[in-house]
């Protein structure tokens, strides 16, 4: 699996305070789980991000973000963020704000056996 290990780093920096995170192989990459809850993680090079269907459309609007369509199709609620719209912390800090609300917006969820 392939992916960005520095973006991995500023993302582990950004949830290191909280003890509800876990880190998961998947989509070929790196994804952290809050509260049980997927919340963003790395493909490659990008950040994917869970921003809800309701955020959906006005993150789409954001420049750098597009439709995440890891199986061909797109998947609402979820969106990717090339590199270039998280250069800065505060940039990468903003998109990972709109995740993390969006899981701590969720119904509690029990971790998987």
């Amino acid at each position: 699996m392939s992916y960005d290990e520095g973006l991995a780093e500023r993302i582990r920096d950004y949830f290191q305070q909280r003890g509800d995170v876990e880190e998961k192989k998947m989509f070929g990459g790196l994804c952290f789980m809050v509260s049980n809850h997927m919340c963003c993680g790395i493909v490659k090079d990008s950040l994917m991000l869970r921003v809800g269907r309701d955020n959906y459309e006005a993150c789409l609007a954001m420049k750098h973000a597009s439709e995440m369509d890891f199986t061909g199709k797109a998947m609402k609620g979820m969106v990717y963020v090339a590199p270039e719209g998280f250069e800065s912390d505060q940039d990468l800090v903003e998109w990972l704000c709109r995740g993390t609300a969006f899981v701590e917006s969720l119904p509690a969820k029990k971790p998987k056996k």
